[in-house]
């Protein structure tokens, strides 16, 4: 069943449904008459003597040029296929798809001047699986996300490559297998369609829906880490927490408070303990994971808001005015995106922290080395551990601000961009790492809470082990580890983890303000 869509009013919870379910969209019924109302004003202004940038006008340092009445359709379709310049690999089905719905809600807002027969295309390729395949390098993340918008748009006159029923096909012939039909653009339409952020918010979504998955399992295999080491609970105690005030902070100690709850393994410690305090990656983990939620959060009120945005330009405005601005430029979308590669960076330092803390019969209490029965003629967990630092670092690197980045492009015209496309788009390879580095963690915990028998873990955290134990078996002897590490990670990705505990885990509500 489709989702119905309210330009403007649409939620981050809508828009993770369409993403993570694969769903249809349409928009709701109410955004017509202001979609036809702006396609008026282009149509009449196509026709008149003024010049109007993008309608009867030539695009970037070609503005000044007047095109002629009788070439609108050319000049369409000639930006099109001139813009078509994407390289690298095909954007993720998910992600294009969900690209195309923020297209989608864009034009919904009655401001770009497109007829409704090219809302309706895009809705019926949604409805019927065609997907364009849209090369993910070529966006600066201003002036739009054109390239790869331009590439979506190519399907939608008959041009460029699309994934249909698991084939690629040409545009045409893949629309046609679907019942539907290429469209002539009209004045504006093919500048509306390329002019949007909608590739950079599709991308930073994407990696914000994963990210905050990651972030609930980092709190249930963190607790899980603490009673492997035999941790204290203290730090959790809930004044600490708001006495400071920090939301995730308090929502990230309560969770490991409920998830801890009726351990066995930490009720034997409470008395006789000669440690005095644990190590921050213990210690601190409400402060550091709390800290990253928030982060998260924030990002998701941004991405909230650019979801339902007007990207294009020109914009036919409420009074009929059709005026140049610059909505193009991707530089929210940058900031959050950014936002969001720090708290995937965070999240899996202190992560590899924790396994660095198990692996170390040093600092382990009394947990056998790199957690296997038999150290010396086994090498247990050492490598594995090795694998979190690589990951680690790996994200650290790709951790540092795009957008602090810019180049002159368009013989100066677009003389400062957000590079917000790529850094959306590294954040899909961060979360991979970090969903290794949590797996690696959650096996390094699971291990040390069974060497802790017969004291046993929390029913929550039991429960934890039990889902993991479905597909990574505790390690008696050295085996061929790699399976294990993926497996791990792609509970993690499922969120398989912290399903499996029953506790209520924080979820992704944004910073209203």
């Amino acid at each position: 069943m489709a989702e119905i869509l309210v330009p403007g009013q649409v939620t981050l919870a809508q828009l993770e449904r369409i993403y993570s379910q694969a769903l249809p969209a349409r928009l709701h019924d109410s955004a017509r008459p202001g979609i036809e109302r702006a396609a008026s004003h282009i149509a009449a202004a196509a026709n008149g003597s003024a010049a109007v940038y993008g309608v009867n006008t030539g695009f970037g340092k070609l503005a000044s040029i007047k095109i002629a009445a009788e070439d609108t359709a050319t000049l369409q379709k000639n930006l099109i296929l001139s813009h078509c310049c994407g390289v690298g690999a095909p954007m993720p089905e998910d992600v294009a798809r969900l690209m195309m719905v923020l297209k989608l809600l864009s034009l919904g807002r009655g401001a770009s001047g497109v007829r409704p027969e090219v809302v309706a295309l895009i809705e019926g390729m949604l409805a019927q699986g065609v997907t364009p395949v849209i090369p993910d390098q070529g966006s600066v993340g201003a002036s739009g996300d054109l390239a790869p918008l331009a590439h979506m748009t190519a399907v939608m006159i008959g041009h460029g490559e699309a994934l249909v029923d698991g084939q690629v096909k040409p545009g045409a012939e893949a629309l046609a297998s679907k019942g539907l039909s290429p469209i002539t653009l009209g004045a504006k339409e093919g500048l509306a369609l390329i002019n949007g952020t909608q590739f950079s918010t599709a991308y930073a979504l994407a990696g914000l829906f994963q990210a905050w998955q990651a972030a609930r399992e980092a709190l249930v295999i963190s607790a899980l880490s603490t009673d492997a080491i035999m941790g204290s609970t203290a730090p959790l105690e809930p004044e600490i927490h708001t006495l400071r005030g920090q939301p995730g902070q308090i929502a990230a100690a309560a969770t490991m408070r409920a998830l801890l709850a009726g351990s066995e393994i930490r009720e034997s410690h409470r008395e006789g303990d000669t440690r005095v305090q644990d190590p921050y990656c213990i210690r601190c983990q409400p402060q550091v994971t709390g800290a990253a939620m928030d982060v998260l959060r924030m990002a998701a009120r941004t991405l909230e808001i650019e979801a339902n945005a007007a990207t294009d330009n020109p914009l036919v405005l409420s009074d009929g005015q059709i005026v140049s601005g610059g909505n193009f430029h991707a530089e929210p979308v940058g900031f959050a995106a950014d936002m969001i590669a720090m708290a995937v960076a965070e999240i899996g330092a202190i992560s590899q922290r924790r396994v660095a803390l198990m692996v170390d019969p040093t600092l382990s209490f009394d947990l056998p080395a790199f957690l296997t029965p038999k150290p010396g003629l086994n090498s247990g967990l050492m490598i594995a551990e090795v694998t979190t630092a690589a990951l680690m670092s790996e994200n650290k690197h790709l951790a540092h601000p795009t957008v602090i980045d810019s180049t002159p492009t368009s013989a100066n015209q677009e003389d400062h961009v957000s590079m917000a496309a790529h850094g959306a788009r590294r954040l899909r390879r961060m979360v991979k790492n970090l969903n290794v580095i949590l797996g690696v963690e959650a096996m390094c915990a699971a291990q040390g809470v069974e060497f802790r028998a017969p004291l046993r873990t929390s029913p929550p955290l039991q429960a934890a082990v039990r889902a993991l134990r479905t597909e990574v078996h505790a390690l008696e002897e050295d085996r061929y580890l790699a399976p294990d590490l993926a497996k791990a990670a792609a509970l993690v990705a499922e969120g398989a983890l912290s399903e499996a505990t029953g506790v209520t885990l924080p979820d992704l509500s944004p910073f209203h303000v």
